[in-house]
């Protein structure tokens, strides 16, 4: 095999993706206006434009949004949305009033994309398509510059779509930019007020209405593309969710634990740019595997009383292990989104769970076979959100076996835990960086220090 051979292979996923940009570059080809009279090379001409659009934006996605081009689906969705608005652009066309071209709400491009990724994907994808669909219409640049601005307004006015007035803010500065847009190019060019149509400020109410369809929309791309919401991570992190009522009823020290988890992984993700929604669902449900055996884990164990003084080191690590398995068990079964599922099967990584594996060396000193027995199956941690819940997980469980809660004693704990998850290769598969990992480590500290902070002693009332 040769030396590029073996730093890169195509994928069944770079196949497919492949694919899906190629014919995405046929079918908006095709539909692009042809006179009657075109020969051969004019038609290689348009097919060679289209193709430059996607290979720009297949590039971007390598370099910028490589998470798209590793998962298919995602590779599906993208495509489908730049297909979607050409053909609905190339369909208003056909219509006698060329005008009617204004009531496709291309701003539904940048709102749904905003909602799933960001803002600057969002931006470029609506470009890509402005671009692919301003060849068919009669005035590219008044519709390539009205659209491109009003979908910026609608991003920057998008801030909080999980609140349901944005929309409806977000739908009204829509309209707005489109008429304000519209008045000022009609008086740069005509310099009058008669050339204004009031039958355009229709087709910009309508186009702003049909934002609202965002949120059909939206449920629908989360059901069939496996995306996930802020409207549903909200829902999902409502302590009233029957499986999170259930942690708290049959493992209360589970559910309290998962909570401070909750508080520390929301200030790491708040620091590290990280989605904060995402990261207190996947904290909330971690752990719900304990609900199977609770009393197995010290943190339920009221009467100080432990199963655990019962049995030996190999059986006890198996029942702890197996609280992974069984809280993806309980979260399919729940019908948990596959996002939350992985915190479940990640914040343990492929650690060794030490406690008991030290109480086997100890009686078995001699024997050193036994490690992958006390190995959680993993897998180690793959995002951002996934890393800090480990994170997380593990220093808040050690912050309650300090004995003296002072600055250093914590800053102590959160350094060493941290290190030897790091030594351990747990963050092998994230691109964190040292700053990522210091920010973390920062707003561990500060919150856990806020928690067990010192209180003043007050005397205490007489009878």
């Amino acid at each position: 095999m040769s030396e590029i051979q073996s730093v890169w292979k195509p994928t069944r996923k770079y196949y497919l993706n492949l694919i899906y940009f190629i014919i995405s570059t046929i079918i908006v080809a095709s539909i692009w206006p042809h006179e009657p009279n075109w020969g051969v090379i004019r038609i290689i001409g348009t097919y060679l434009l289209v193709l430059s659009c996607y290979l720009v934006l297949w590039f971007f996605l390598a370099h910028y949004r490589s998470e798209v081009l590793d998962v298919t689906r995602k590779t599906l969705f993208i495509t489908l949305i730049i297909l979607t608005f050409v053909l609905l652009t190339r369909t208003s066309l056909t219509f006698s009033d060329p005008d009617v071209l204004f009531l496709v709400p291309v701003v539904i491009i940048p709102v749904v994309i905003r909602i799933f990724y960001d803002a600057r994907l969002a931006l470029f994808i609506l470009l890509i398509t402005l671009m692919l669909s301003g060849f068919m219409v009669p005035d590219p640049f008044l519709y390539i510059f009205m659209s491109f601005i009003s979908g910026m307004v609608a991003i920057f006015t998008l801030t909080n779509i999980y609140r349901k007035a944005k929309l409806l803010i977000t739908s009204l500065m829509v309209i707005l930019s489109y008429s304000v847009l519209y008045l000022g190019l009609t008086l740069m060019r005509d310099g009058t007020f008669s050339a204004i149509k009031l039958s355009e400020f229709y087709f910009f109410t309508g186009n702003g209405l049909l934002v609202l369809l965002s949120h059909p929309v939206i449920f629908i791309f989360e059901q069939r593309f496996l995306f996930l919401s802020d409207n549903t991570l909200l829902e999902l992190s409502d302590t009233n969710q029957p499986l999170l009522l259930k942690l708290a009823e049959e493992a209360p020290g589970s559910f309290q634990h998962s909570l401070q988890v909750a508080n520390l992984a929301e200030e790491a993700a708040r620091k590290t740019g990280a989605n904060l929604l995402l990261v207190r669902a996947g904290a909330l449900y971690h752990d719900i595997g304990k609900i199977a055996n609770p009393k197995y884990y010290i943190e339920n164990q009221i009467d100080g009383i432990s199963p655990h003084e019962n049995l030996n080191p190999e059986e006890s690590v198996k029942v702890i292990i197996n609280h992974v398995k069984n809280g993806v068990i309980l979260a399919k079964n729940f019908k948990l989104p596959v996002q939350i599922i992985d915190f479940i099967r990640t914040h343990h990584g492929t650690t060794i769970a030490y406690y008991f594996f030290k109480k086997y060396t100890d009686l078995h000193p001699w024997d050193t076979s036994k490690e992958n027995d006390f190995k959680y199956p993993g897998p180690k941690p793959f995002s951002k959100e996934t890393a800090i819940i480990m994170m997380a997980d593990a220093v808040e469980a050690s912050s309650r076996s300090l004995v003296n809660y002072t600055e250093e004693s914590i800053s102590e704990l959160v350094e060493r835990i941290v290190y030897i998850q790091e030594q351990d290769g747990q963050f092998s598969d994230i691109p964190l960086t040292f700053k990522d990992i210091s920010e973390i480590k920062s707003a561990f500290k500060k919150r856990l220090t806020n928690i067990y902070h010192v209180r003043m002693a007050y005397p205490e009332r007489g009878v």
